[in-house]
C-alpha cells in the first residue's frame, strides 16, 4: 500500500545508486577536509606552534623582565658546560635503564600469567590495569607515606623481618629505587597488556605441534613465545625509555629532587630553569637538546631492530 517505486526509466538498482550519487555530490569533496580541520587546527595550535617558536627561543637570551636579546648558539654550548646538565642526564639514564628492565620483566612475567583459561581471569586483568589511571602526582604523595621514615608500611615490614629501617627520602640509592617502585608500579600493566595482546593473537597450532616434541614450557617459551613477541617487546622497550626520560611528576612530587639534586631527572631540571628561574632562552635550549638525544637513541634503536628482522 505505502511502497515506493523506482522512476519508470530507472531500474530499481539504479535508482539507488543514483540517490547515493546524487548524495555524495551535496556534501561535497570538500566534507573530509570539514571533518579534520579541528584536528588539524589542534595540532598546529598545540604542537607545531610551539615546537617551532620553542625554537626561535633557544637562540635568545630571554628572561622574565628582560628584553630578549639574539645571542645564536650560546645557550646551547652554555648546556654542554652545565655541571648540573650532566648531572641531570645521568639520573635521567640510570632511572630509564631501571624502569624500562623492570617493566617489561614483570609485564612479561604478569601477562604469561594472566594467559591462562582459568575462572576469574578477566577480573584479575581488569584490576591489573588500575594503576595506569593513577595521577602520578598523587602517587608521588602517596609514596611519601608509604616511604616514611620510620612510621610508613615499607619500614614497619622491615622492622618486623628485624631489619633496620632505611631513610628512603633522605638516601640517594635509596630515593632512586623509591621513584624506580613507583614508577614500576604505574607503568608495568601497560607492558603488560600489550604483550599479552601479542600472547593471544599467537596461533594455538604452534603450541599443539611442539608439545608433540616436549613437554618442557621453557623450551617452548624460549624457542616459540619469546622470538614470536620481540616486536612487542623491542616496541614497548622505546615507548617505555621514552616515557621515562620525560619523567618528571614522581621525582618532582616524591622527593622534590632531593636530597641534593640525586633525583633531579632532565625535565625537572628544565623545569626549574623556564618555570623557577624564569631563564626561557636556556629551558628551550635544553628542551632541544633532549629532542636531539631522543631521536638519535630512537634512530639507532630502531635501525639495529630493524636489521635484526630483516
Amino acid at each position: 500500500m505505502f511502497a515506493t517505486t523506482a522512476p519508470p526509466d530507472l531500474p530499481k538498482t539504479g535508482y539507488k545508486r543514483h540517490g547515493m550519487t546524487l548524495k555524495a555530490k551535496l556534501v561535497g569533496p570538500w566534507a573530509k577536509y570539514v571533518f579534520i580541520l579541528p584536528g588539524m587546527i589542534w595540532v598546529l595550535l598545540f604542537t607545531i606552534f610551539p615546537l617551532f617558536d620553542s625554537l626561535r627561543v633557544s637562540f635568545y637570551n630571554w628572561q622574565l623582565g628582560i628584553p630578549e636579546q639574539f645571542i645564536g648558539f650560546a645557550n646551547y654550548q652554555s648546556v654542554f658546560q652545565d655541571y648540573q646538565f650532566w648531572a641531570a642526564l645521568r639520573i635521567t639514564v640510570l632511572l630509564a635503564v631501571a624502569v624500562v628492565i623492570s617493566t617489561l620483566v614483570l609485564g612479561l612475567g604478569s601477562a604469561l600469567l594472566l594467559n591462562s583459561k582459568i575462572r576469574g581471569i578477566r577480573f584479575f586483568r581488569g584490576i591489573c590495569a588500575l594503576p595506569l589511571f593513577t595521577t602520578a602526582v598523587a602517587l608521588g604523595y602517596l609514596g611519601i607515606t608509604i616511604f616514611n621514615d620510620p612510621n610508613g608500611p615499607v619500614d614497619n615490614l622491615l622492622i618486623a623481618l628485624h631489619q633496620d629501617p632505611i631513610d628512603w627520602l633522605a638516601t640517594p640509592v635509596a630515593a632512586f629505587f623509591g621513584i624506580v617502585i613507583l614508577y614500576t608500579w604505574q607503568w608495568t600493566p601497560l607492558s603488560l597488556l600489550v604483550i599479552l595482546a601479542g600472547l593471544q593473537g599467537m596461533s594455538e597450532e604452534l603450541y599443539e605441534a611442539a608439545r608433540l616434541d616436549t613437554n618442557s614450557q621453557w623450551v617452548i617459551f624460549r624457542t616459540i613465545t619469546f622470538p614470536l613477541l620481540k616486536p612487542v617487546i623491542a616496541t614497548m622497550t622505546l615507548l617505555q625509555a621514552i616515557w621515562a626520560f620525560k619523567m618528571l611528576d614522581i621525582p618532582y612530587s616524591l622527593t622534590a629532587g632531593g636530597p641534593g639534586i640525586e633525583t633531579r631527572t632532565y625535565s625537572f631540571y628544565d623545569y626549574v630553569v623556564g618555570l623557577r628561574n624564569f631563564q626561557l632562552g636556556y629551558a628551550a635550549a635544553l628542551a632541544y637538546v633532549l629532542v636531539i638525544i631522543m631521536l638519535v637513541i630512537s634512530t639507532i634503536f630502531v635501525r639495529v631492530v630493524g636489521d635484526a628482522y630483516d
